[in-house]
């Protein structure tokens, strides 16, 4: 990969989660109690206690920054990191009003990280290394900051076919157009999915005694098909480009179809779409 294909993509990545954030602000609710399950292990995995260190890596919207931020306490510290300053100006206002002086985020791309080495206990990344075009280059820095025998955890998305929460939205677009299948190592949402990669590219980094959990978990709980379709359009932005290139006809029997397909999968009161997740830890 050329810098300059580097630089496309980091461009379209950074686009595309700046255009996510106001959609991302309104869903925080649903989406913290949907991913509340992966911040919890992950937060266990990096072994963060009172006093820690943290550095959060593709905070996006402050998470598991401020969880991080709450149990390391006024001895501790949390500095996160995304490419997306209007992501973090989320995290920024979450971090205000839950009155927390001991988090700090700021815009930087975790390909060019620029941290003291051995200077934090703990490195999480949450749903961020796949989109990064070279994650090695974000890896071995962080591995660099952690003081000796610090913590990574990092969550990556499992195979689509284990991800109906948003398979869902690809597998019926597939019925509208000729859905674009990216190369292999591409960044996006499943670019680490196979737990073979995820291991490489974490031991490429240095780190040894890497362990690969799964997880399934509801991401999205909501009321049916609609509720469902009102958040999804909000949060998957990526998906929601492609959409937006079908003729307005077309569009409304894809939103239709997808809507339909969601109310067939509610069991009792709520529909709750289901996800999968490779959780890793390492040391350094």
């Amino acid at each position: 990969m050329t810098n300059s294909d580097n630089s496309t993509m980091k461009q379209i990545q950074h686009d595309q989660w700046a255009a996510a954030a106001k959609g991302w602000r309104r869903r925080d609710e649903l989406l913290k109690k949907g991913a509340a399950p992966v911040t919890k292990r992950m937060l266990e995995l990096a072994q963060i206690k009172l006093g820690s260190h943290v550095l959060d890596i593709a905070s996006g919207t402050g998470e598991p920054a401020i969880s991080a931020a709450k149990i390391v306490g006024e001895t501790g510290y949390v500095t996160g990191i995304d490419l997306a300053d209007e992501m973090l100006a989320v995290a920024r206002d979450k971090a205000a009003l839950e009155g927390l002086h001991n988090i700090e985020f700021i815009c930087s791309d975790a390909e060019t990280l620029d941290v003291a080495p051995g200077t934090v206990d703990a490195v999480t990344i949450r749903w961020g290394l796949m989109f990064m075009p070279q994650p090695g280059d974000c890896l071995v820095p962080a591995r660099a900051a952690l003081k000796e025998n610090g913590r990574l955890s990092l969550a990556c998305w499992a195979a689509p076919e284990k991800n109906p929460f948003v398979g869902l939205l690809v597998q019926t677009l597939s019925n509208y157009m000729d859905v674009p299948v990216p190369p292999p190592g591409t960044p996006g949402i499943f670019a680490l999915a196979d737990p073979g990669r995820l291991h490489d590219v974490i031991a490429s980094a240095g780190f040894g005694n890497i362990v690969l959990e799964e997880l399934e978990l509801d991401v999205l709980e909501v009321a049916d098909g609609q509720a469902y379709w009102d958040a999804i359009s909000d949060l998957a932005t990526p998906i929601m480009a492609l959409v937006s290139q079908l003729e307005e006809t077309a569009r409304a029997e894809y939103i239709a179809q997808v809507i339909q397909t969601a109310d067939g999968l509610k069991q009792g009161d709520s529909l709750r779409m289901t996800g999968t997740t490779w959780i890793a830890s390492a040391d350094k």
